[in-house]
């Protein structure tokens, strides 16, 4: 099938990255031995140097402890803010190059001026749904003749009961009207949330299965496409869903702005924490009009299907799309944009 040729084309691991992994540095074995050579010069002290000074008392033994633990508290202190400013040096030159990758990005659309911005899986998929739409017409061109041919025929020598007539009758403007999306069985919610996660690895048939039968719906189409056009655009600069640990908000919180409600009230939606994330995509939105453009449509998107799909959805059901990339998108851009006070 024309689709599974597409699911070896898609690659989930552009929404994933792999975490770093943090050992023992240089700065723990050097404050380690510092430590182990205190320990042996006060030992020695303490061991030779209390038989010449055999009454200093308990006053001089709590002096001798404290003289002995503070330098290793000092030598603790320094290694954990060194380890604390080479993390931060780490999240400034990854910053810094985000920023420096996006201002070459934009120089470079910039002067290409002509080229096609959207992602290969965007024009795949709509290759797909161009395949789709002459099939359509092809099946409703087919009916279409054979009804009226069905209508050209002479009637036969016994006339037809009164009873059958209108349903004759009635059957051309029926066949006209049919397409494939109408025989298609109504997208279920719980096949609708998984789309929304998008396709965990490439053998993920479930989710390749999904995804299918939410593009082929019309409306949950646009949100998939949308998503899918932030989702690749927020991995350019390495912000990947997955990364994100946004704190929970309760299914009544989605309730309340899915009814309407903007401001403090609904401020647990913007959960995402990440300032790094947060710093590289508001800069994006501030100069990158592509971007920026995809962004609010997408937020558009999320937000009418919201409005839809709260009313019948189950507590259980608002978690389970809380829990997906395309709602973390949502938290993350709708923080930047304001749109939760």
């Amino acid at each position: 099938m024309a689709w599974e040729k597409q699911d070896k084309s898609f690659d989930p691991g552009s929404f994933t990255r792999p975490v770093r992994d943090n050992g023992i540095t240089t700065t723990d074995v050097v404050a380690a031995v510092l430590s182990v050579l205190w320990l042996a010069v006060a030992g020695s002290f303490l061991a030779f140097g209390r038989g010449a000074d055999g009454g200093a008392g308990a006053l001089g033994f709590v002096l001798l402890l404290l003289a002995m633990v503070t330098p290793l508290a000092l030598i603790w202190v320094g290694a954990a803010t060194m380890r604390s400013a080479r993390i931060l040096r780490e999240e400034s030159a990854r910053l810094s190059a985000a920023l420096d990758a996006l201002r070459q990005s934009q120089i470079q659309q910039q002067r290409a001026g002509g080229t096609d911005p959207r992602p290969t899986l965007e024009r795949r998929i709509e290759e797909i749904a161009e395949a789709q739409r002459k099939t359509e017409t092809v099946v409703a061109t087919f009916v279409s003749t054979r009804a009226r041919e069905a209508a050209a025929e002479p009637p036969p020598a016994p006339a037809p009961p009164p009873a059958p007539q209108p349903q004759t009758e009635a059957q051309p403007s029926l066949a006209l009207g049919a397409t494939a999306e109408t025989l298609q069985p109504p997208l279920e919610r719980r096949e609708f949330i998984r789309a929304l996660n998008f396709p965990e690895t490439t053998g993920d048939r479930e989710g390749f299965r999904a995804l299918r039968r939410a593009l082929e719906d019309r409306i949950a189409a646009k949100l998939v496409r949308s998503a899918q056009d932030v989702l690749t655009l927020l991995s350019q600069d390495g912000i990947y869903m997955d990364d994100l640990t946004p704190d929970r908000a309760r299914p009544e919180i989605w309730r309340r702005f899915a009814q309407g409600e903007r401001g403090a009230g609904v401020s647990a939606l913007g959960g995402v924490r990440d300032r790094s994330c947060l710093a590289l995509t508001a800069a994006r939105m501030k100069q990158d009009p592509i971007f920026r453009d995809a962004a609010h449509h997408f937020l558009r998107q999320f937000d009418r299907m919201l409005v839809e799909f709260e009313p019948d959805a189950t507590d259980q059901e608002l978690n389970d799309l809380a829990e997906t990339r395309t709602a973390r998108a949502f938290m993350l851009l709708g923080r930047v944009a304001g749109m939760f006070g």
